[in-house]
C-alpha cells in the first residue's frame, strides 16, 4: 500500500475511533451517575462493551497492538460487569475512565505518528485488579420459582444474568406471548420493546411458531414492578397472553398456561438487527443501501473547497471591474450583457459558498461533550461535587473554530472548579448546596457565538488579585484600575493567586494561553464576578473565519479589511465632537460614550497627507458589549475577502488576523478586532496611573 493510501486509512481509523470514543464517554458518564442507586442500565452498559469492542477490532485490522490489548481488557472488564461477575464499584467506574483517557492519548499519538506507543502496563494492572474484585456470595434466586426448562436452556450468559438481577431487585417476571403480522413485525417488535422498556426490562426476546403461515409470534421474558393488569393496560394489544412470576400470580395458579418450547430458530434479542419486509425472511435478495445518509469528509478537502470558492469570488469582483470600464466605452451593450452574467454569477457563488459553510458548521455539543468528562475528573481530583449545566448544544460553529476554543474552554472550567468553588464543607458553611453547578451556555448572537462557562462559586477577590499583581511586579501600589482592568490581570503571563503549586494551577500558566488563544480566533473574553455567588467567563467567537464580508479601508497608503461582522456603524464626524477623557480620544454617540482608535497610530504609518482638520471617517466596531471607533481615512466599500494565516513566522504580529487577496491582485491584512480593542483598552488602563 502507498504512503498516500496509508495516510488516508489512518485519517479513516481516527475519525471512526473518535466517534465511538465520544460515545464511550457519554455512556462512561452515565455509567457513573447510576453508581448512587447501584442500578446500571443494562443498555448503556451493552453500548459501553460494544464500543470497547468496535475499537479493539479496528485497532486489530491496523495492527495497533497496544489500542486492541487495552480495548481487550477493557471488553473484559465489562464483560465481567455485565454478567454480574465483577462489583459495580466507584472503583471500577474510575479504572473505566483511566483505561478511556489512556485510549485518548494512544489515539492522538497515532494520529501524528503510527508508530507511537506508551506503557500500558500501569493501566492493564489496574483493569487486572477490578476484574479480580470479589462478588458477595448469595445463592440462586431463581430455584423454585417454576420458570419453564424450555426458556432457561435457550436464555445466554448475559440473559441469565439479567433474570438474575431482576429477581434480587424483587421485580415480578412476566412472560409475553403475542403474534405479529410477517410483513410488519419488526417495526410493531420494536415499538413493543420501547414501551415495556419505560416501565421494566426486556431480558430476552424469543421467536415461536404463529398462529398460521402469514405471522410470526414472540415470547418477551420481561423483568418489571408492574403488574399482569397494569401490562395489558399500557400494551392494549390484542391476542396478548401474559403469565406472570411472583406475587402477582403463583406457579400453580398458572398451569393452563402452555408454554411452548422455542423453535429452532437462534435466540436473539429484540435490539438485534431483524428482517425488513417478508420477502427478507424467504430468503430475497433484499436492499444493500446504506442506512445512513452521512458521508464523513476531511476537514481539509473543505479547506481546498473554501479556498477555490474564495478564488472564484476573486475572479467575480474582476469581472464586475472589467464591466464597470466596459461602460464608459462603446462597448455599453456588451458591459450591460456582462454586468447581468456578473450579478447571476454573484448570486451562485452565494449559493455555493453558503453550501461549503453549511458542511463546515458542527453543533458546539461535539465540544460540550467532551467537556462532560473534564468535569467529572478535575472535581473527582479535588474532592467536590459537581451538577454541570448544559444549553444551546446545538448552536453551530465552523469545525477548526470549536477545534482551537476547545483547549481554551477545558482550561476555564478546570479553573472554575480548582478556584471558584469551593468543598462541599466550606459550600454548607456559606449555606450552599453541596454540589457545586458549572453552567455551560452556547447562543447565536447575530454573526457570532457566545460560549458562557458561569459557576456558583466564592467569586473572584479583586483585593487579593491586586495584591498578588503588585508582588509580581506587574502593577504598581500607586496604580488605580478598575474592577474590568483587576480581572484583565488574570490573563497576564505568569500571574496566579495560587500560594502553592497544585497538578491543576498555581504555576503561573494557562489563562495568558486561554486569552491568546481566543485573540488568534478574532475572538474575545470577558469576566464577570460577585464575591461570595460565583463568576463567569463569556467566550465572544465569530461563526467562521474562512470567507468573510469585509469593510475595506485605507490608513494613510495602507489599505485594510475590517471582518464587517464586528462593524455596526460607519460614520463621518466633525473633529469638534471628539473629546479627551483621561487621555483618550473619545465620541458621544447616542448617549453612550465610544473611545476612539487612530489605526495609523496604533500600526505606527505615516500620517496622511490628507487634510484631516474638519471631518474623519470612523468604523464603530464591537465585540460582545464592547464599542469602539477606528479612524481610518477612507472607506473603500465592502467586499468578500478569503481569510489566508500569516503562519508561525509573523504569528506575533498584534492586530492582524491574517491576509487576504483583493481583485485586483493586491493583497492585503485583515485587522483583529478583538486584539486591536483589547490593546487599546489595556494601554489605557496602564496609562492610568
Amino acid at each position: 500500500m502507498s504512503d498516500k493510501n496509508t495516510s488516508q486509512a489512518l485519517k479513516d481509523f481516527v475519525s471512526e475511533t473518535e466517534e465511538i470514543i465520544g460515545s464511550l464517554n457519554l455512556d462512561l458518564l452515565k455509567l457513573a451517575d447510576s453508581l448512587d442507586s447501584g442500578d446500571c442500565d443494562p443498555d448503556v452498559l451493552n453500548g459501553i462493551f460494544r464500543g470497547a469492542h468496535s475499537i479493539k477490532g479496528l485497532a486489530g485490522m491496523f495492527g495497533f497492538d497496544d489500542l486492541s490489548e487495552l480495548s481487550h481488557s477493557m471488553e473484559s472488564l465489562l464483560d465481567g460487569l455485565r454478567l454480574g461477575k465483577v462489583p459495580f464499584t466507584q472503583s471500577l467506574v474510575d479504572t473505566l475512565f483511566s483505561s478511556l483517557d489512556v485510549l485518548i492519548n494512544l489515539i492522538d499519538g497515532k494520529n501524528r505518528d503510527e508508530n507511537f506507543t506508551i506503557d500500558l502496563s500501569a493501566i492493564l494492572a489496574q483493569i487486572n485488579q477490578a476484574a479480580a474484585a470479589d462478588l458477595p456470595g448469595a445463592g440462586n434466586p431463581l430455584t423454585g420459582l417454576g420458570i419453564d426448562a424450555g426458556i432457561l436452556n435457550v436464555l445466554t450468559e448475559y440473559e441469565e444474568h439479567r433474570l438474575l438481577e431482576n429477581v434480587r431487585k424483587g421485580r415480578r417476571l412476566h412472560l409475553l406471548r403475542m403474534d405479529f403480522d410477517l410483513a410488519s413485525f419488526d417495526l410493531d417488535l420494536a415499538e413493543i420493546t420501547q414501551q415495556l422498556k419505560q416501565q421494566g426490562e426486556v431480558i430476552s426476546t424469543l421467536p415461536s411458531v404463529g398462529a398460521d403461515s402469514e405471522r410470526i409470534a414472540f415470547q418477551i421474558l420481561y423483568g418489571s414492578d408492574l403488574n399482569q393488569a397494569d401490562i395489558e393496560l399500557q400494551l392494549n394489544r390484542e391476542g396478548l397472553d401474559i403469565r406472570t412470576y411472583g406475587d402477582a400470580v403463583t406457579v400453580t395458579e398458572a398451569d393452563e398456561f402452555l408454554l411452548e418450547e422455542p423453535t429452532a430458530i437462534d435466540t436473539f434479542t429484540a435490539d438485534s438487527s431483524l428482517p425488513a419486509t417478508a420477502e427478507d425472511l424467504d430468503g430475497g435478495s433484499g436492499s444493500l443501501r446504506s442506512i445512513s445518509r452521512t458521508v464523513r469528509v476531511d476537514i481539509d478537502k473543505l479547506d481546498l473547497l473554501m479556498n477555490i470558492v474564495g478564488e472564484l469570488v476573486l475572479s467575480k469582483s474582476a469581472i464586475a471591474t472589467i464591466s464597470d470600464r466596459l461602460k464608459g466605452t462603446a462597448e455599453k451593450e456588451l458591459a450591460v450583457e456582462l454586468g447581468k452574467s456578473t450579478r447571476i454569477l454573484e448570486r451562485r457563488l452565494h449559493e455555493l459558498q453558503k453550501g461549503v459553510m453549511d458542511v463546515r458548521m458542527v453543533p458546539v455539543g461535539q465540544l460540550f461533550d467532551k467537556m462532560t468528562r473534564i468535569v467529572r475528573q478535575v472535581a473527582n481530583e479535588q474532592g467536590k461535587k459537581v451538577n454541570l449545566d448544559i444549553k444551546g448544544a446545538d448552536t453551530e460553529l465552523d469545525k477548526l473554530i470549536i477545534e482551537d476554543v476547545s483547549d481554551p474552554l477545558m482550561h476555564i472550567i478546570r479553573n472554575a472548579i480548582d478556584h471558584g468553588l469551593e468543598s462541599p464543607n466550606d459550600r454548607r458553611l456559606a449555606g450552599k448546596a453541596e454540589k457545586g453547578l458549572i453552567q455551560l451556555w452556547a447562543s447565536q448572537k447575530g454573526n457570532h457565538v457566545v460560549i458562557e462557562v458561569h459557576d456558583d462559586g466564592r467569586g473572584i477577590d479583586t483585593d487579593k488579585v491586586r495584591r498578588k499583581a503588585i508582588e509580581k511586579g506587574l502593577i504598581t501600589n500607586t496604580q488605580t484600575l478598575t474592577e474590568e482592568d483587576v480581572y484583565d490581570l488574570l490573563f497576564m503571563p505568569g500571574f496566579s493567586t495560587r500560594d502553592e503549586v497544585s497538578g491543576l494551577s498555581g504555576r503561573g500558566v494557562g489563562m495568558d494561553v486561554v486569552k491568546n488563544n481566543i485573540a488568534a480566533l478574532s475572538g474575545m473574553i470577558e469576566v464577570k464576578s460577585q464575591p461570595g455567588q460565583g463568576s463567569s467567563m463569556i467566550i465572544t467567537l465569530p461563526i467562521t473565519l474562512a470567507i468573510i464580508k469585509a469593510l475595506i479601508v485605507r490608513v494613510g497608503e495602507k489599505t485594510y479589511a475590517i471582518p464587517i461582522n464586528s462593524v455596526f456603524e460607519t460614520l463621518m464626524i466633525d473633529v469638534d465632537t471628539i473629546q479627551s477623557i483621561e487621555k483618550r480620544e473619545v465620541i458621544e454617540l447616542r448617549k453612550s460614550t465610544v473611545p476612539l482608535l487612530r489605526l495609523e497610530q496604533a500600526f505606527a504609518l505615516t500620517a496622511s497627507d490628507k487634510d484631516h482638520d474638519h471631518r474623519l471617517f470612523v468604523a464603530i466596531v464591537g465585540m460582545a458589549e464592547k464599542r469602539m471607533g477606528f479612524v481610518v481615512d477612507e472607506l473603500l466599500g465592502q467586499q468578500d475577502v478569503v481569510i489566508k494565516s500569516l503562519g508561525k513566522a509573523l504569528g506575533f504580529v498584534k492586530g492582524v488576523a491574517g491576509a487576504a487577496e483583493l481583485g485586483n491582485q493586491k493583497t492585503i491584512l485583515v485587522l483583529d478586532v478583538a486584539g486591536l480593542m483589547s490593546e487599546a483598552l489595556r494601554g489605557e488602563s496602564s496609562s492610568n496611573v
